[in-house]
């Protein structure tokens, strides 16, 4: 197993993965995904249901998306080109640590990755032109179950650089906020998503 070095993020139920590159004067090489190590660290392998690529400009702003839950969607993500800033929300209704963000630098010249488990929510700004983020989600996309929490909410008060002049999408700027979603229903609760874990480690 190679020497990843990996960590539980302030969010419970989600992980950095500080991958190891190999290079030289040719170029570099990355194992930027090995089951077993993630496997490993989460208790469970990763259902793998799709693999999504997005590639943004600067100040791009995505999320917050998450998904309810059953059956929700776990995602690994992975910056190949570019720098973002990498964001996890606690919005599982009943969890201790409900509202509780963390964040990462993805960039490609230090590899990392990020894990976030089912009913997280998740977001990131793109920090240079051309980023670009690969995402492997354990289901496939379901409108009628996806949904999003504004990311400048100032409740949840997420660590977006000053200096960067944000694009969201009309999805995204329409979004509740987080108090919003939760009157209307929308989140996934801890509950629901605890219990899918135990199912997926079999217990």
């Amino acid at each position: 197993m190679p020497s990843v070095e990996t960590r539980e993020l302030a969010v419970p139920d989600s992980f950095a993965f500080d991958l190891v590159p190999h290079g030289d004067e040719r170029g570099s090489f990355t194992e930027w995904y090995r089951a077993d190590v993630l496997s490993q660290t989460v208790g469970h392998p990763l259902t793998l249901a799709q693999a999504n690529h997005s590639v943004s400009a600067r100040g791009v702003l995505r999320g917050v998306h998450f998904a309810l839950v059953p059956p929700g969607q776990a995602k690994y993500v992975y910056c190949p080109a570019g720098r973002v800033l990498d964001v996890v929300v606690d919005v599982r209704v009943g969890s201790p640590t409900f509202g509780v963000h963390d964040a990462v630098v993805l960039d490609s010249a230090q590899p990392r990755a990020v894990y976030l488990a089912e009913g997280l929510g998740h977001a990131f700004v793109s920090l240079a032109d051309g980023s670009s983020l690969t995402y492997l989600v354990s289901s496939g996309y379901d409108p009628t179950r996806e949904f999003g929490i504004h990311p400048l909410d100032p409740a949840l008060g997420l660590p977006w650089p000053a200096d960067l002049e944000f694009e969201l999408s009309a999805k995204d700027r329409a979004a509740p906020t987080l108090a919003e979603a939760q009157a209307q229903g929308l989140l996934p609760t801890y509950a629901e998503s605890t219990a899918r874990y135990a199912a997926l480690r079999g217990a």
